[in-house]
């Protein structure tokens, strides 16, 4: 046997071991075999580049429909704002108190034809309809008792600012005996024993810039 013969035979069996091994390990195709599974669809992590942005509250509407927005502000809410920037000293809880104060004594100071009193506490025009009022029951020969039995209730109602002027209307429920008698003590209008509620709406005012820290009564009108 010639030694370029011993070559080939030998080529011949190493080809054939290396066929042997290819298909053992990877197996002969029959016709039979199950096709590649399908690709499985991007998840989270890397399906989209839109996924990795974070948006912002302010950048989308909320989809809850259970979701409570803030409800705007109402115009009282705005007025006393405006009141609070015009003077930073303002609040809220001193003017109720003080606009208690300056109830009580209008409605005596009125009742008792104080007109020093009433001067401090009402504007120019209020002052004059308050001390015409006095000067005709003077006039008749009457007097006006007056008894505050107690202040149910003080609520705002109304706030704001014109330039430098701000004003606050507040309703007033009280309690009062109000009894009208002639120069006789005759009782002309009014019952001693009858308590009757009475509702009172007063604006105050004042200068936002002034150095004086009172407000005075502008306007007044009465559901009784």
């Amino acid at each position: 046997m010639s030694s370029q013969y011993l070559e080939i035979l030998i080529f011949a069996v190493f080809a054939a071991l290396i066929i042997f091994r290819l298909r053992s390990v990877l197996g002969r195709r029959t016709g039979e075999e199950r096709p590649p599974p399908e690709s499985i669809p991007q998840r989270q992590g890397r399906e989209s580049k839109t996924d990795n942005v974070v948006r912002l509250p302010d950048s989308q509407k909320s989809d809850d429909p259970d979701a409570v927005e803030e409800p705007p502000r109402s115009p009282l809410e705005i007025g006393l704002a405006e009141i609070k920037s015009a003077d930073r000293n303002f609040s809220t809880e001193g003017f109720l108190d003080g606009a208690r104060g300056a109830f009580e004594t209008i409605v005596s100071a009125f009742a008792e034809g104080d007109l020093s009193k009433l001067k401090q506490l009402l504007s120019k025009d209020v002052y004059e309809n308050f001390a015409d009022a006095i000067q005709a029951r003077y006039d008749a020969r009457e007097t006006l008792e007056t008894t505050l039995v107690g202040i149910k209730s003080v609520a705002l109602m109304d706030a704001g600012a014109e330039g430098r002027t701000v004003h606050i209307t507040i309703k007033f429920v009280s309690e009062q005996i109000n009894v009208t008698r002639n120069r006789d003590g005759k009782v002309v209008d009014g019952d001693a024993d009858d308590v009757t509620d009475i509702t009172d709406i007063w604006t105050f005012a004042r200068d936002a810039r002034s150095r004086d820290p009172n407000w005075a009564l502008v306007e007044t009108t009465s559901s009784n």
